[in-house]
C-alpha cells in the first residue's frame, strides 16, 4: 500500500507549475521531497490534499482515489502558518481533532499527548500568536498529528526550529514510519534529509529528475576527489588537464574528466609539499541537488 502521485501536471495560464510529477511513497517510507523554490513541491502537495485540482493526473492512497474520507486521514503541516493565532494552543488542537471525526475527551487525550511529545505542554494555555516561531512550528505539527493520521505530508516542517526541537521532530517522524505511515516532507536542509530519508527526490522546473534512495543518487553523481595539502597555495590544481576545481580550501575538491589522470594531480600536490589525503567519494546530496537542479 502506497501513496501514489501518479503524472500529474498543473498550469496557471502560461506557467506550467507542474510537468507529469509522479512518484510514490510506501507505508512506513519517509520520502523527502527536495528541489529550488517554485520547483513544483507545495503544488504537488495541495494536489495531494485537496486544495488544488490538477489538470491531469491522479492521485491515490492504497490504490483508490484519494477523496473526503482519505483526506480526514492525512496530516498535513503547511509551509505556511495555517494556526488560528489568537486562539489558544490547546482549544486549537481540540477543535482541529473533532473536525478530523474525534470525540471531545479522545481529541483532548491525544492533543496533551502530543504536546508532551513535542515540549509545548506548557504553552496548553497561551494563545499561537504570543509563541516563538520554533514553538508555533511545533504546534504546527502537533495539529498534523492530532487525529492520529495514516498518512503524512509536511511542507518545509523544520524551517525556524533550533537544533533540539530538529532532533525532536526527527524522533517524531521517525517513529510515525516505524509506525506504517507514509511521510513525505520537503525541506531545504539537505544534511537531514540525506539522514533521515529511505528515498529522495529531487524537483525542477515541476519535473521529478531524480530519485532513490541516498545511496543510489550519490552513486549517480560525478565522484568528487578530495586533495588535503596543508601548504599548496590557492590555485594549485588550475590548468590541469580535464580537471575541475570545485573548492579551494584546507581539503581541495576536484572533479575529474573520463581522460583526466588522479596521478597527474597526486604529483602537482605533492609538489607543495606534504599531501595528508587523497581519495575518491561520492558527492553529499548537497553537490548532487546542485549538481541535478544547473543541469
Amino acid at each position: 500500500m502506497s501513496l501514489d502521485i501518479d503524472r500529474i501536471s498543473k498550469r496557471y495560464g502560461d506557467v506550467v507549475a507542474l510537468r507529469e510529477m509522479t512518484f510514490s511513497v510506501g507505508d512506513g517510507e519517509l520520502f523527502g521531497f527536495v528541489g529550488s523554490n517554485g520547483a513544483g513541491k507545495t503544488t504537488t502537495m495541495r494536489i495531494a490534499l485537496g486544495v488544488l485540482s490538477a489538470d491531469s493526473g491522479a492521485v491515490r492512497w492504497n490504490d483508490k482515489p484519494v477523496d473526503l474520507d482519505a483526506r480526514r486521514q492525512i496530516g498535513y503541516m503547511p509551509e505556511e502558518r495555517g494556526l488560528y493565532p489568537k486562539m489558544k494552543v490547546g482549544e486549537q488542537l481540540v477543535f482541529l481533532a473533532e473536525l478530523h471525526g474525534m470525540s471531545t475527551a479522545d481529541a483532548k487525550r491525544a492533543s496533551l499527548e502530543w504536546t508532551k511529545r513535542l515540549g509545548i505542554e506548557q504553552k496548553l494555555d497561551d494563545e499561537v500568536q504570543k509563541l516563538s516561531l520554533g514553538n508555533q512550528q511545533r504546534v504546527q505539527l502537533a495539529a498534523a498529528l492530532v487525529h492520529d493520521p495514516k498518512v503524512l505530508i509536511l511542507d518545509e516542517p523544520f524551517s525556524g526550529l533550533d537544533p533540539v526541537a530538529v532532533d525532536v521532530m526527527s524522533e517524531v517522524l521517525r517513529t510515525k514510519a516505524a509506525d506504517g505511515v507514509p511521510v513525505v516532507f520537503s525541506s531545504h536542509q539537505l544534511d537531514l534529509v540525506e539522514r533521515l530519508c529511505d528515498r529522495v527526490g529531487i524537483v525542477r522546473d515541476g519535473q521529478m529528475v531524480a530519485g532513490g534512495t541516498v545511496d543510489e543518487l550519490r552513486k549517480s553523481g560525478t565522484p568528487r576527489l578530495s586533495v588535503s595539502a596543508p601548504d599548496a597555495p590557492t590555485g594549485w590544481a588550475d590548468g590541469l588537464a580535464g580537471v575541475t576545481v570545485v573548492e579551494y580550501g584546507p581539503t581541495t575538491v576536484l572533479e575529474l574528466s573520463e581522460t583526466a589522470d588522479d596521478q597527474q594531480v597526486l604529483r602537482a600536490a605533492l609538489g607543495t609539499g606534504p599531501v595528508r589525503e587523497f581519495s575518491w567519494a561520492a558527492p553529499s546530496l548537497t553537490e548532487l541537488f546542485r549538481e541535478v537542479v544547473k543541469a
